[in-house]
């Protein structure tokens, strides 16, 4: 593998970000395109898209909630990718642009099924609450950002 990180800034980046989180969600979950992407993907959002070479094959997003916090969604890992520790990098690389656009806190709202890849991370579930989605049930989970993650 040839993993290569890309803070996504141009729409042809964006578009890799969008390719994985059809084939490795939408695809696999049965997610119509107008669920998967909503009113959070914007001009304003930002992406890191990991590649293998040219090829994208994970992604994330993160957007701003207010008081130093972000949102980091949308982690996807196509599925002959998995297992290769690539959802935890996507997720690193979001925090660390976090860090450098001065966000203090990360949030997830994780799958039900997926609190121990984030408490691996860091992350702690903050209210218990399931939060009852179209497709999944998640979790809300927080982290402090130190910037040297």
């Amino acid at each position: 593998m040839d993993i290569r990180v890309i803070r996504a800034s141009e729409t042809w980046q964006q578009a890799g970000a969008y390719y994985v989180r059809i084939q490795g969600m939408a695809r696999q979950h049965g997610i119509t395109l107008r669920r998967e992407f909503d009113s959070h993907d914007t001009p304003d959002t930002k992406y890191i898209v990991l590649t293998d070479g040219d090829f994208p094959v994970a992604t994330s997003r993160f957007y701003p909630l207010g008081d130093g916090a972000a949102m980091i969604g949308r982690v996807v890992v196509l599925p002959e990718y998995r297992g290769k520790g690539l959802g935890l990098k996507v997720v690193r690389e979001a925090e660390k642009w976090l860090c450098d656009l001065g966000f203090v806190k990360a949030v997830v709202e994780s799958r039900d099924v997926a609190v121990g890849f984030y408490e691996k991370l860091g992350y702690a579930v903050t209210d218990r609450t399931m939060i009852h989605g179209d497709t999944f049930d998640c979790i809300r989970m927080e982290k402090t950002l130190s910037g040297e993650d």
